[in-house]
């Protein structure tokens, strides 16, 4: 039978962004439109050899913005490290902030922010809608193409003391515009355009069979599947590939606006765990864990996957038997991440079955699996953990 069309009242939020070639260069004119005096560039450091915050900071002095760097993050930004920025917040005496950078960079500005305006700690804003004061004007500038913080009302910050990554959402952590350019994802290398892309498919995946999703996320998640399955592997074997990485760059755009409003599930919610204990790239943590977390929430949401299927360009009409279908949809999805070099398991990355329980129980209590379309016990998620830590079939 059909599945039948969503009615109940669902809210969609999202920020203003300028999208396309050449977004960059109006960093200047974005900032002083928002009334911007002196602001704070959170900077990816990796990115200073490419000179993309140097063109935003030359953008922003065009335009009579003063500015001042801040690029003491991680890739998995720490508790401590937010801390220190909206210590150099305050001593700089900015009034907004200017983020460059991958996931990393946009989160730990949107956590500088909040701290500064409430005074507070950031661990004390862990979970959903904990934070009272809106932090000063965001403006974030993504490098890479996946991870969709410029458009989501979620920052993820490690807690040094525990090794364990904290969510935060809040209405209040979503950007005041975005500039998202593709010119600027043409430095990416081909293993992090892999991973980064793999994030995007994550999010558009769990977005779509979350169960607060609606038919505004839904069509965004389509649409970001038939986008990332024509154009990632281009990208990665042609970074030069502008059509493409502009392609991956809306593709990302899309599914951050979908799981910012219809959230995520289990992939996250282990790969949050994963990559807090074991301080692993986002990206390559989702990758490795998708396929599995299908398999195990499939029955649960066959038609949902299905129609993710045909978008990633399966033709799961031609199987008439439900497992068939379930087979075919995996076996696609498992196809894609080996066509784009990702094929290792966690026992790759020295993670085994000694962490298992550590990393299962942490992944319960995470906020993700709220919305995932099956309710997994402990020991379904230490079998994930198993089952993703050979390499792919």
């Amino acid at each position: 039978m059909p599945e039948r069309l969503l009615l109940s009242m669902r809210k969609f939020v999202a920020p203003e962004f300028v999208f396309g070639r050449g977004a960059l260069a109006l960093a200047g004119r974005q900032a002083a439109g928002l009334g911007v005096r002196r602001a704070l560039l959170v900077v990816d450091p990796g990115l200073v050899p490419y000179g993309w915050p140097q063109r935003v900071e030359a953008s922003l002095a065009e335009a009579g913005v003063e500015n001042a760097r801040f690029e003491a993050l991680s890739p998995n930004p720490r508790d401590h490290e937010v801390i220190a920025g909206a210590a150099a917040f305050a001593d700089c005496q900015c009034d907004a902030l200017v983020a460059v950078g991958g996931g990393s960079a946009m989160d730990c500005a949107k956590a500088i922010g909040i701290v500064f305006a409430n005074k507070r700690h950031i661990l004390a804003f862990e979970g959903v809608d904990t934070v009272e004061r809106p932090g000063p004007p965001l403006l974030c500038v993504p490098t890479t193409a996946g991870t969709g913080a410029e458009v989501s009302q979620f920052a993820i910050v490690t807690d040094s003391t525990r090794q364990r990554k904290i969510v935060i959402a809040s209405k209040t952590l979503i950007p005041d515009a975005a500039l998202v350019d593709p010119d600027v994802t043409v430095t990416m290398p081909p293993l992090l355009t892999a991973h980064t892309g793999l994030d995007a498919l994550t999010h558009a995946f769990e977005a779509y069979v979350s169960n607060a999703h609606g038919p505004v996320t839904d069509l965004f998640c389509l649409e970001a599947v038939r986008l990332i399955a024509a154009n990632l592997p281009r990208a990665v074997a042609a970074p030069d590939d502008i059509e493409a990485r502009g392609a991956m760059l809306l593709a990302s755009l899309y599914a951050g606006m979908a799981f910012s409003n219809a959230i995520l599930g289990a992939v996250h919610a282990l790969a949050h765990s994963l990559g807090g204990l074991c301080d692993l790239p986002h990206g390559l943590c989702n990758a490795i864990l998708l396929d599995h977390v299908v398999a195990y929430n499939y029955d649960a949401a066959p038609q949902r996957y299905e129609a993710l299927g045909r978008s990633l360009g399966v033709d799961v009409d031609a199987a008439a038997l439900p497992e068939d279908r379930k087979a075919l949809v995996l076996g696609a999805l498992r196809a894609f991440k080996r066509s784009v070099g990702v094929c290792q398991g966690l026992s790759e990355l020295g993670i085994g079955p000694e962490t298992f329980g550590t990393l299962a129980r942490r992944a319960l209590d995470d906020p993700c699996l709220l919305t995932n379309p099956r309710q997994p016990s402990l020991a379904d998620l230490e079998a994930i953990y198993e089952n993703a830590s050979q390499p792919a079939a």
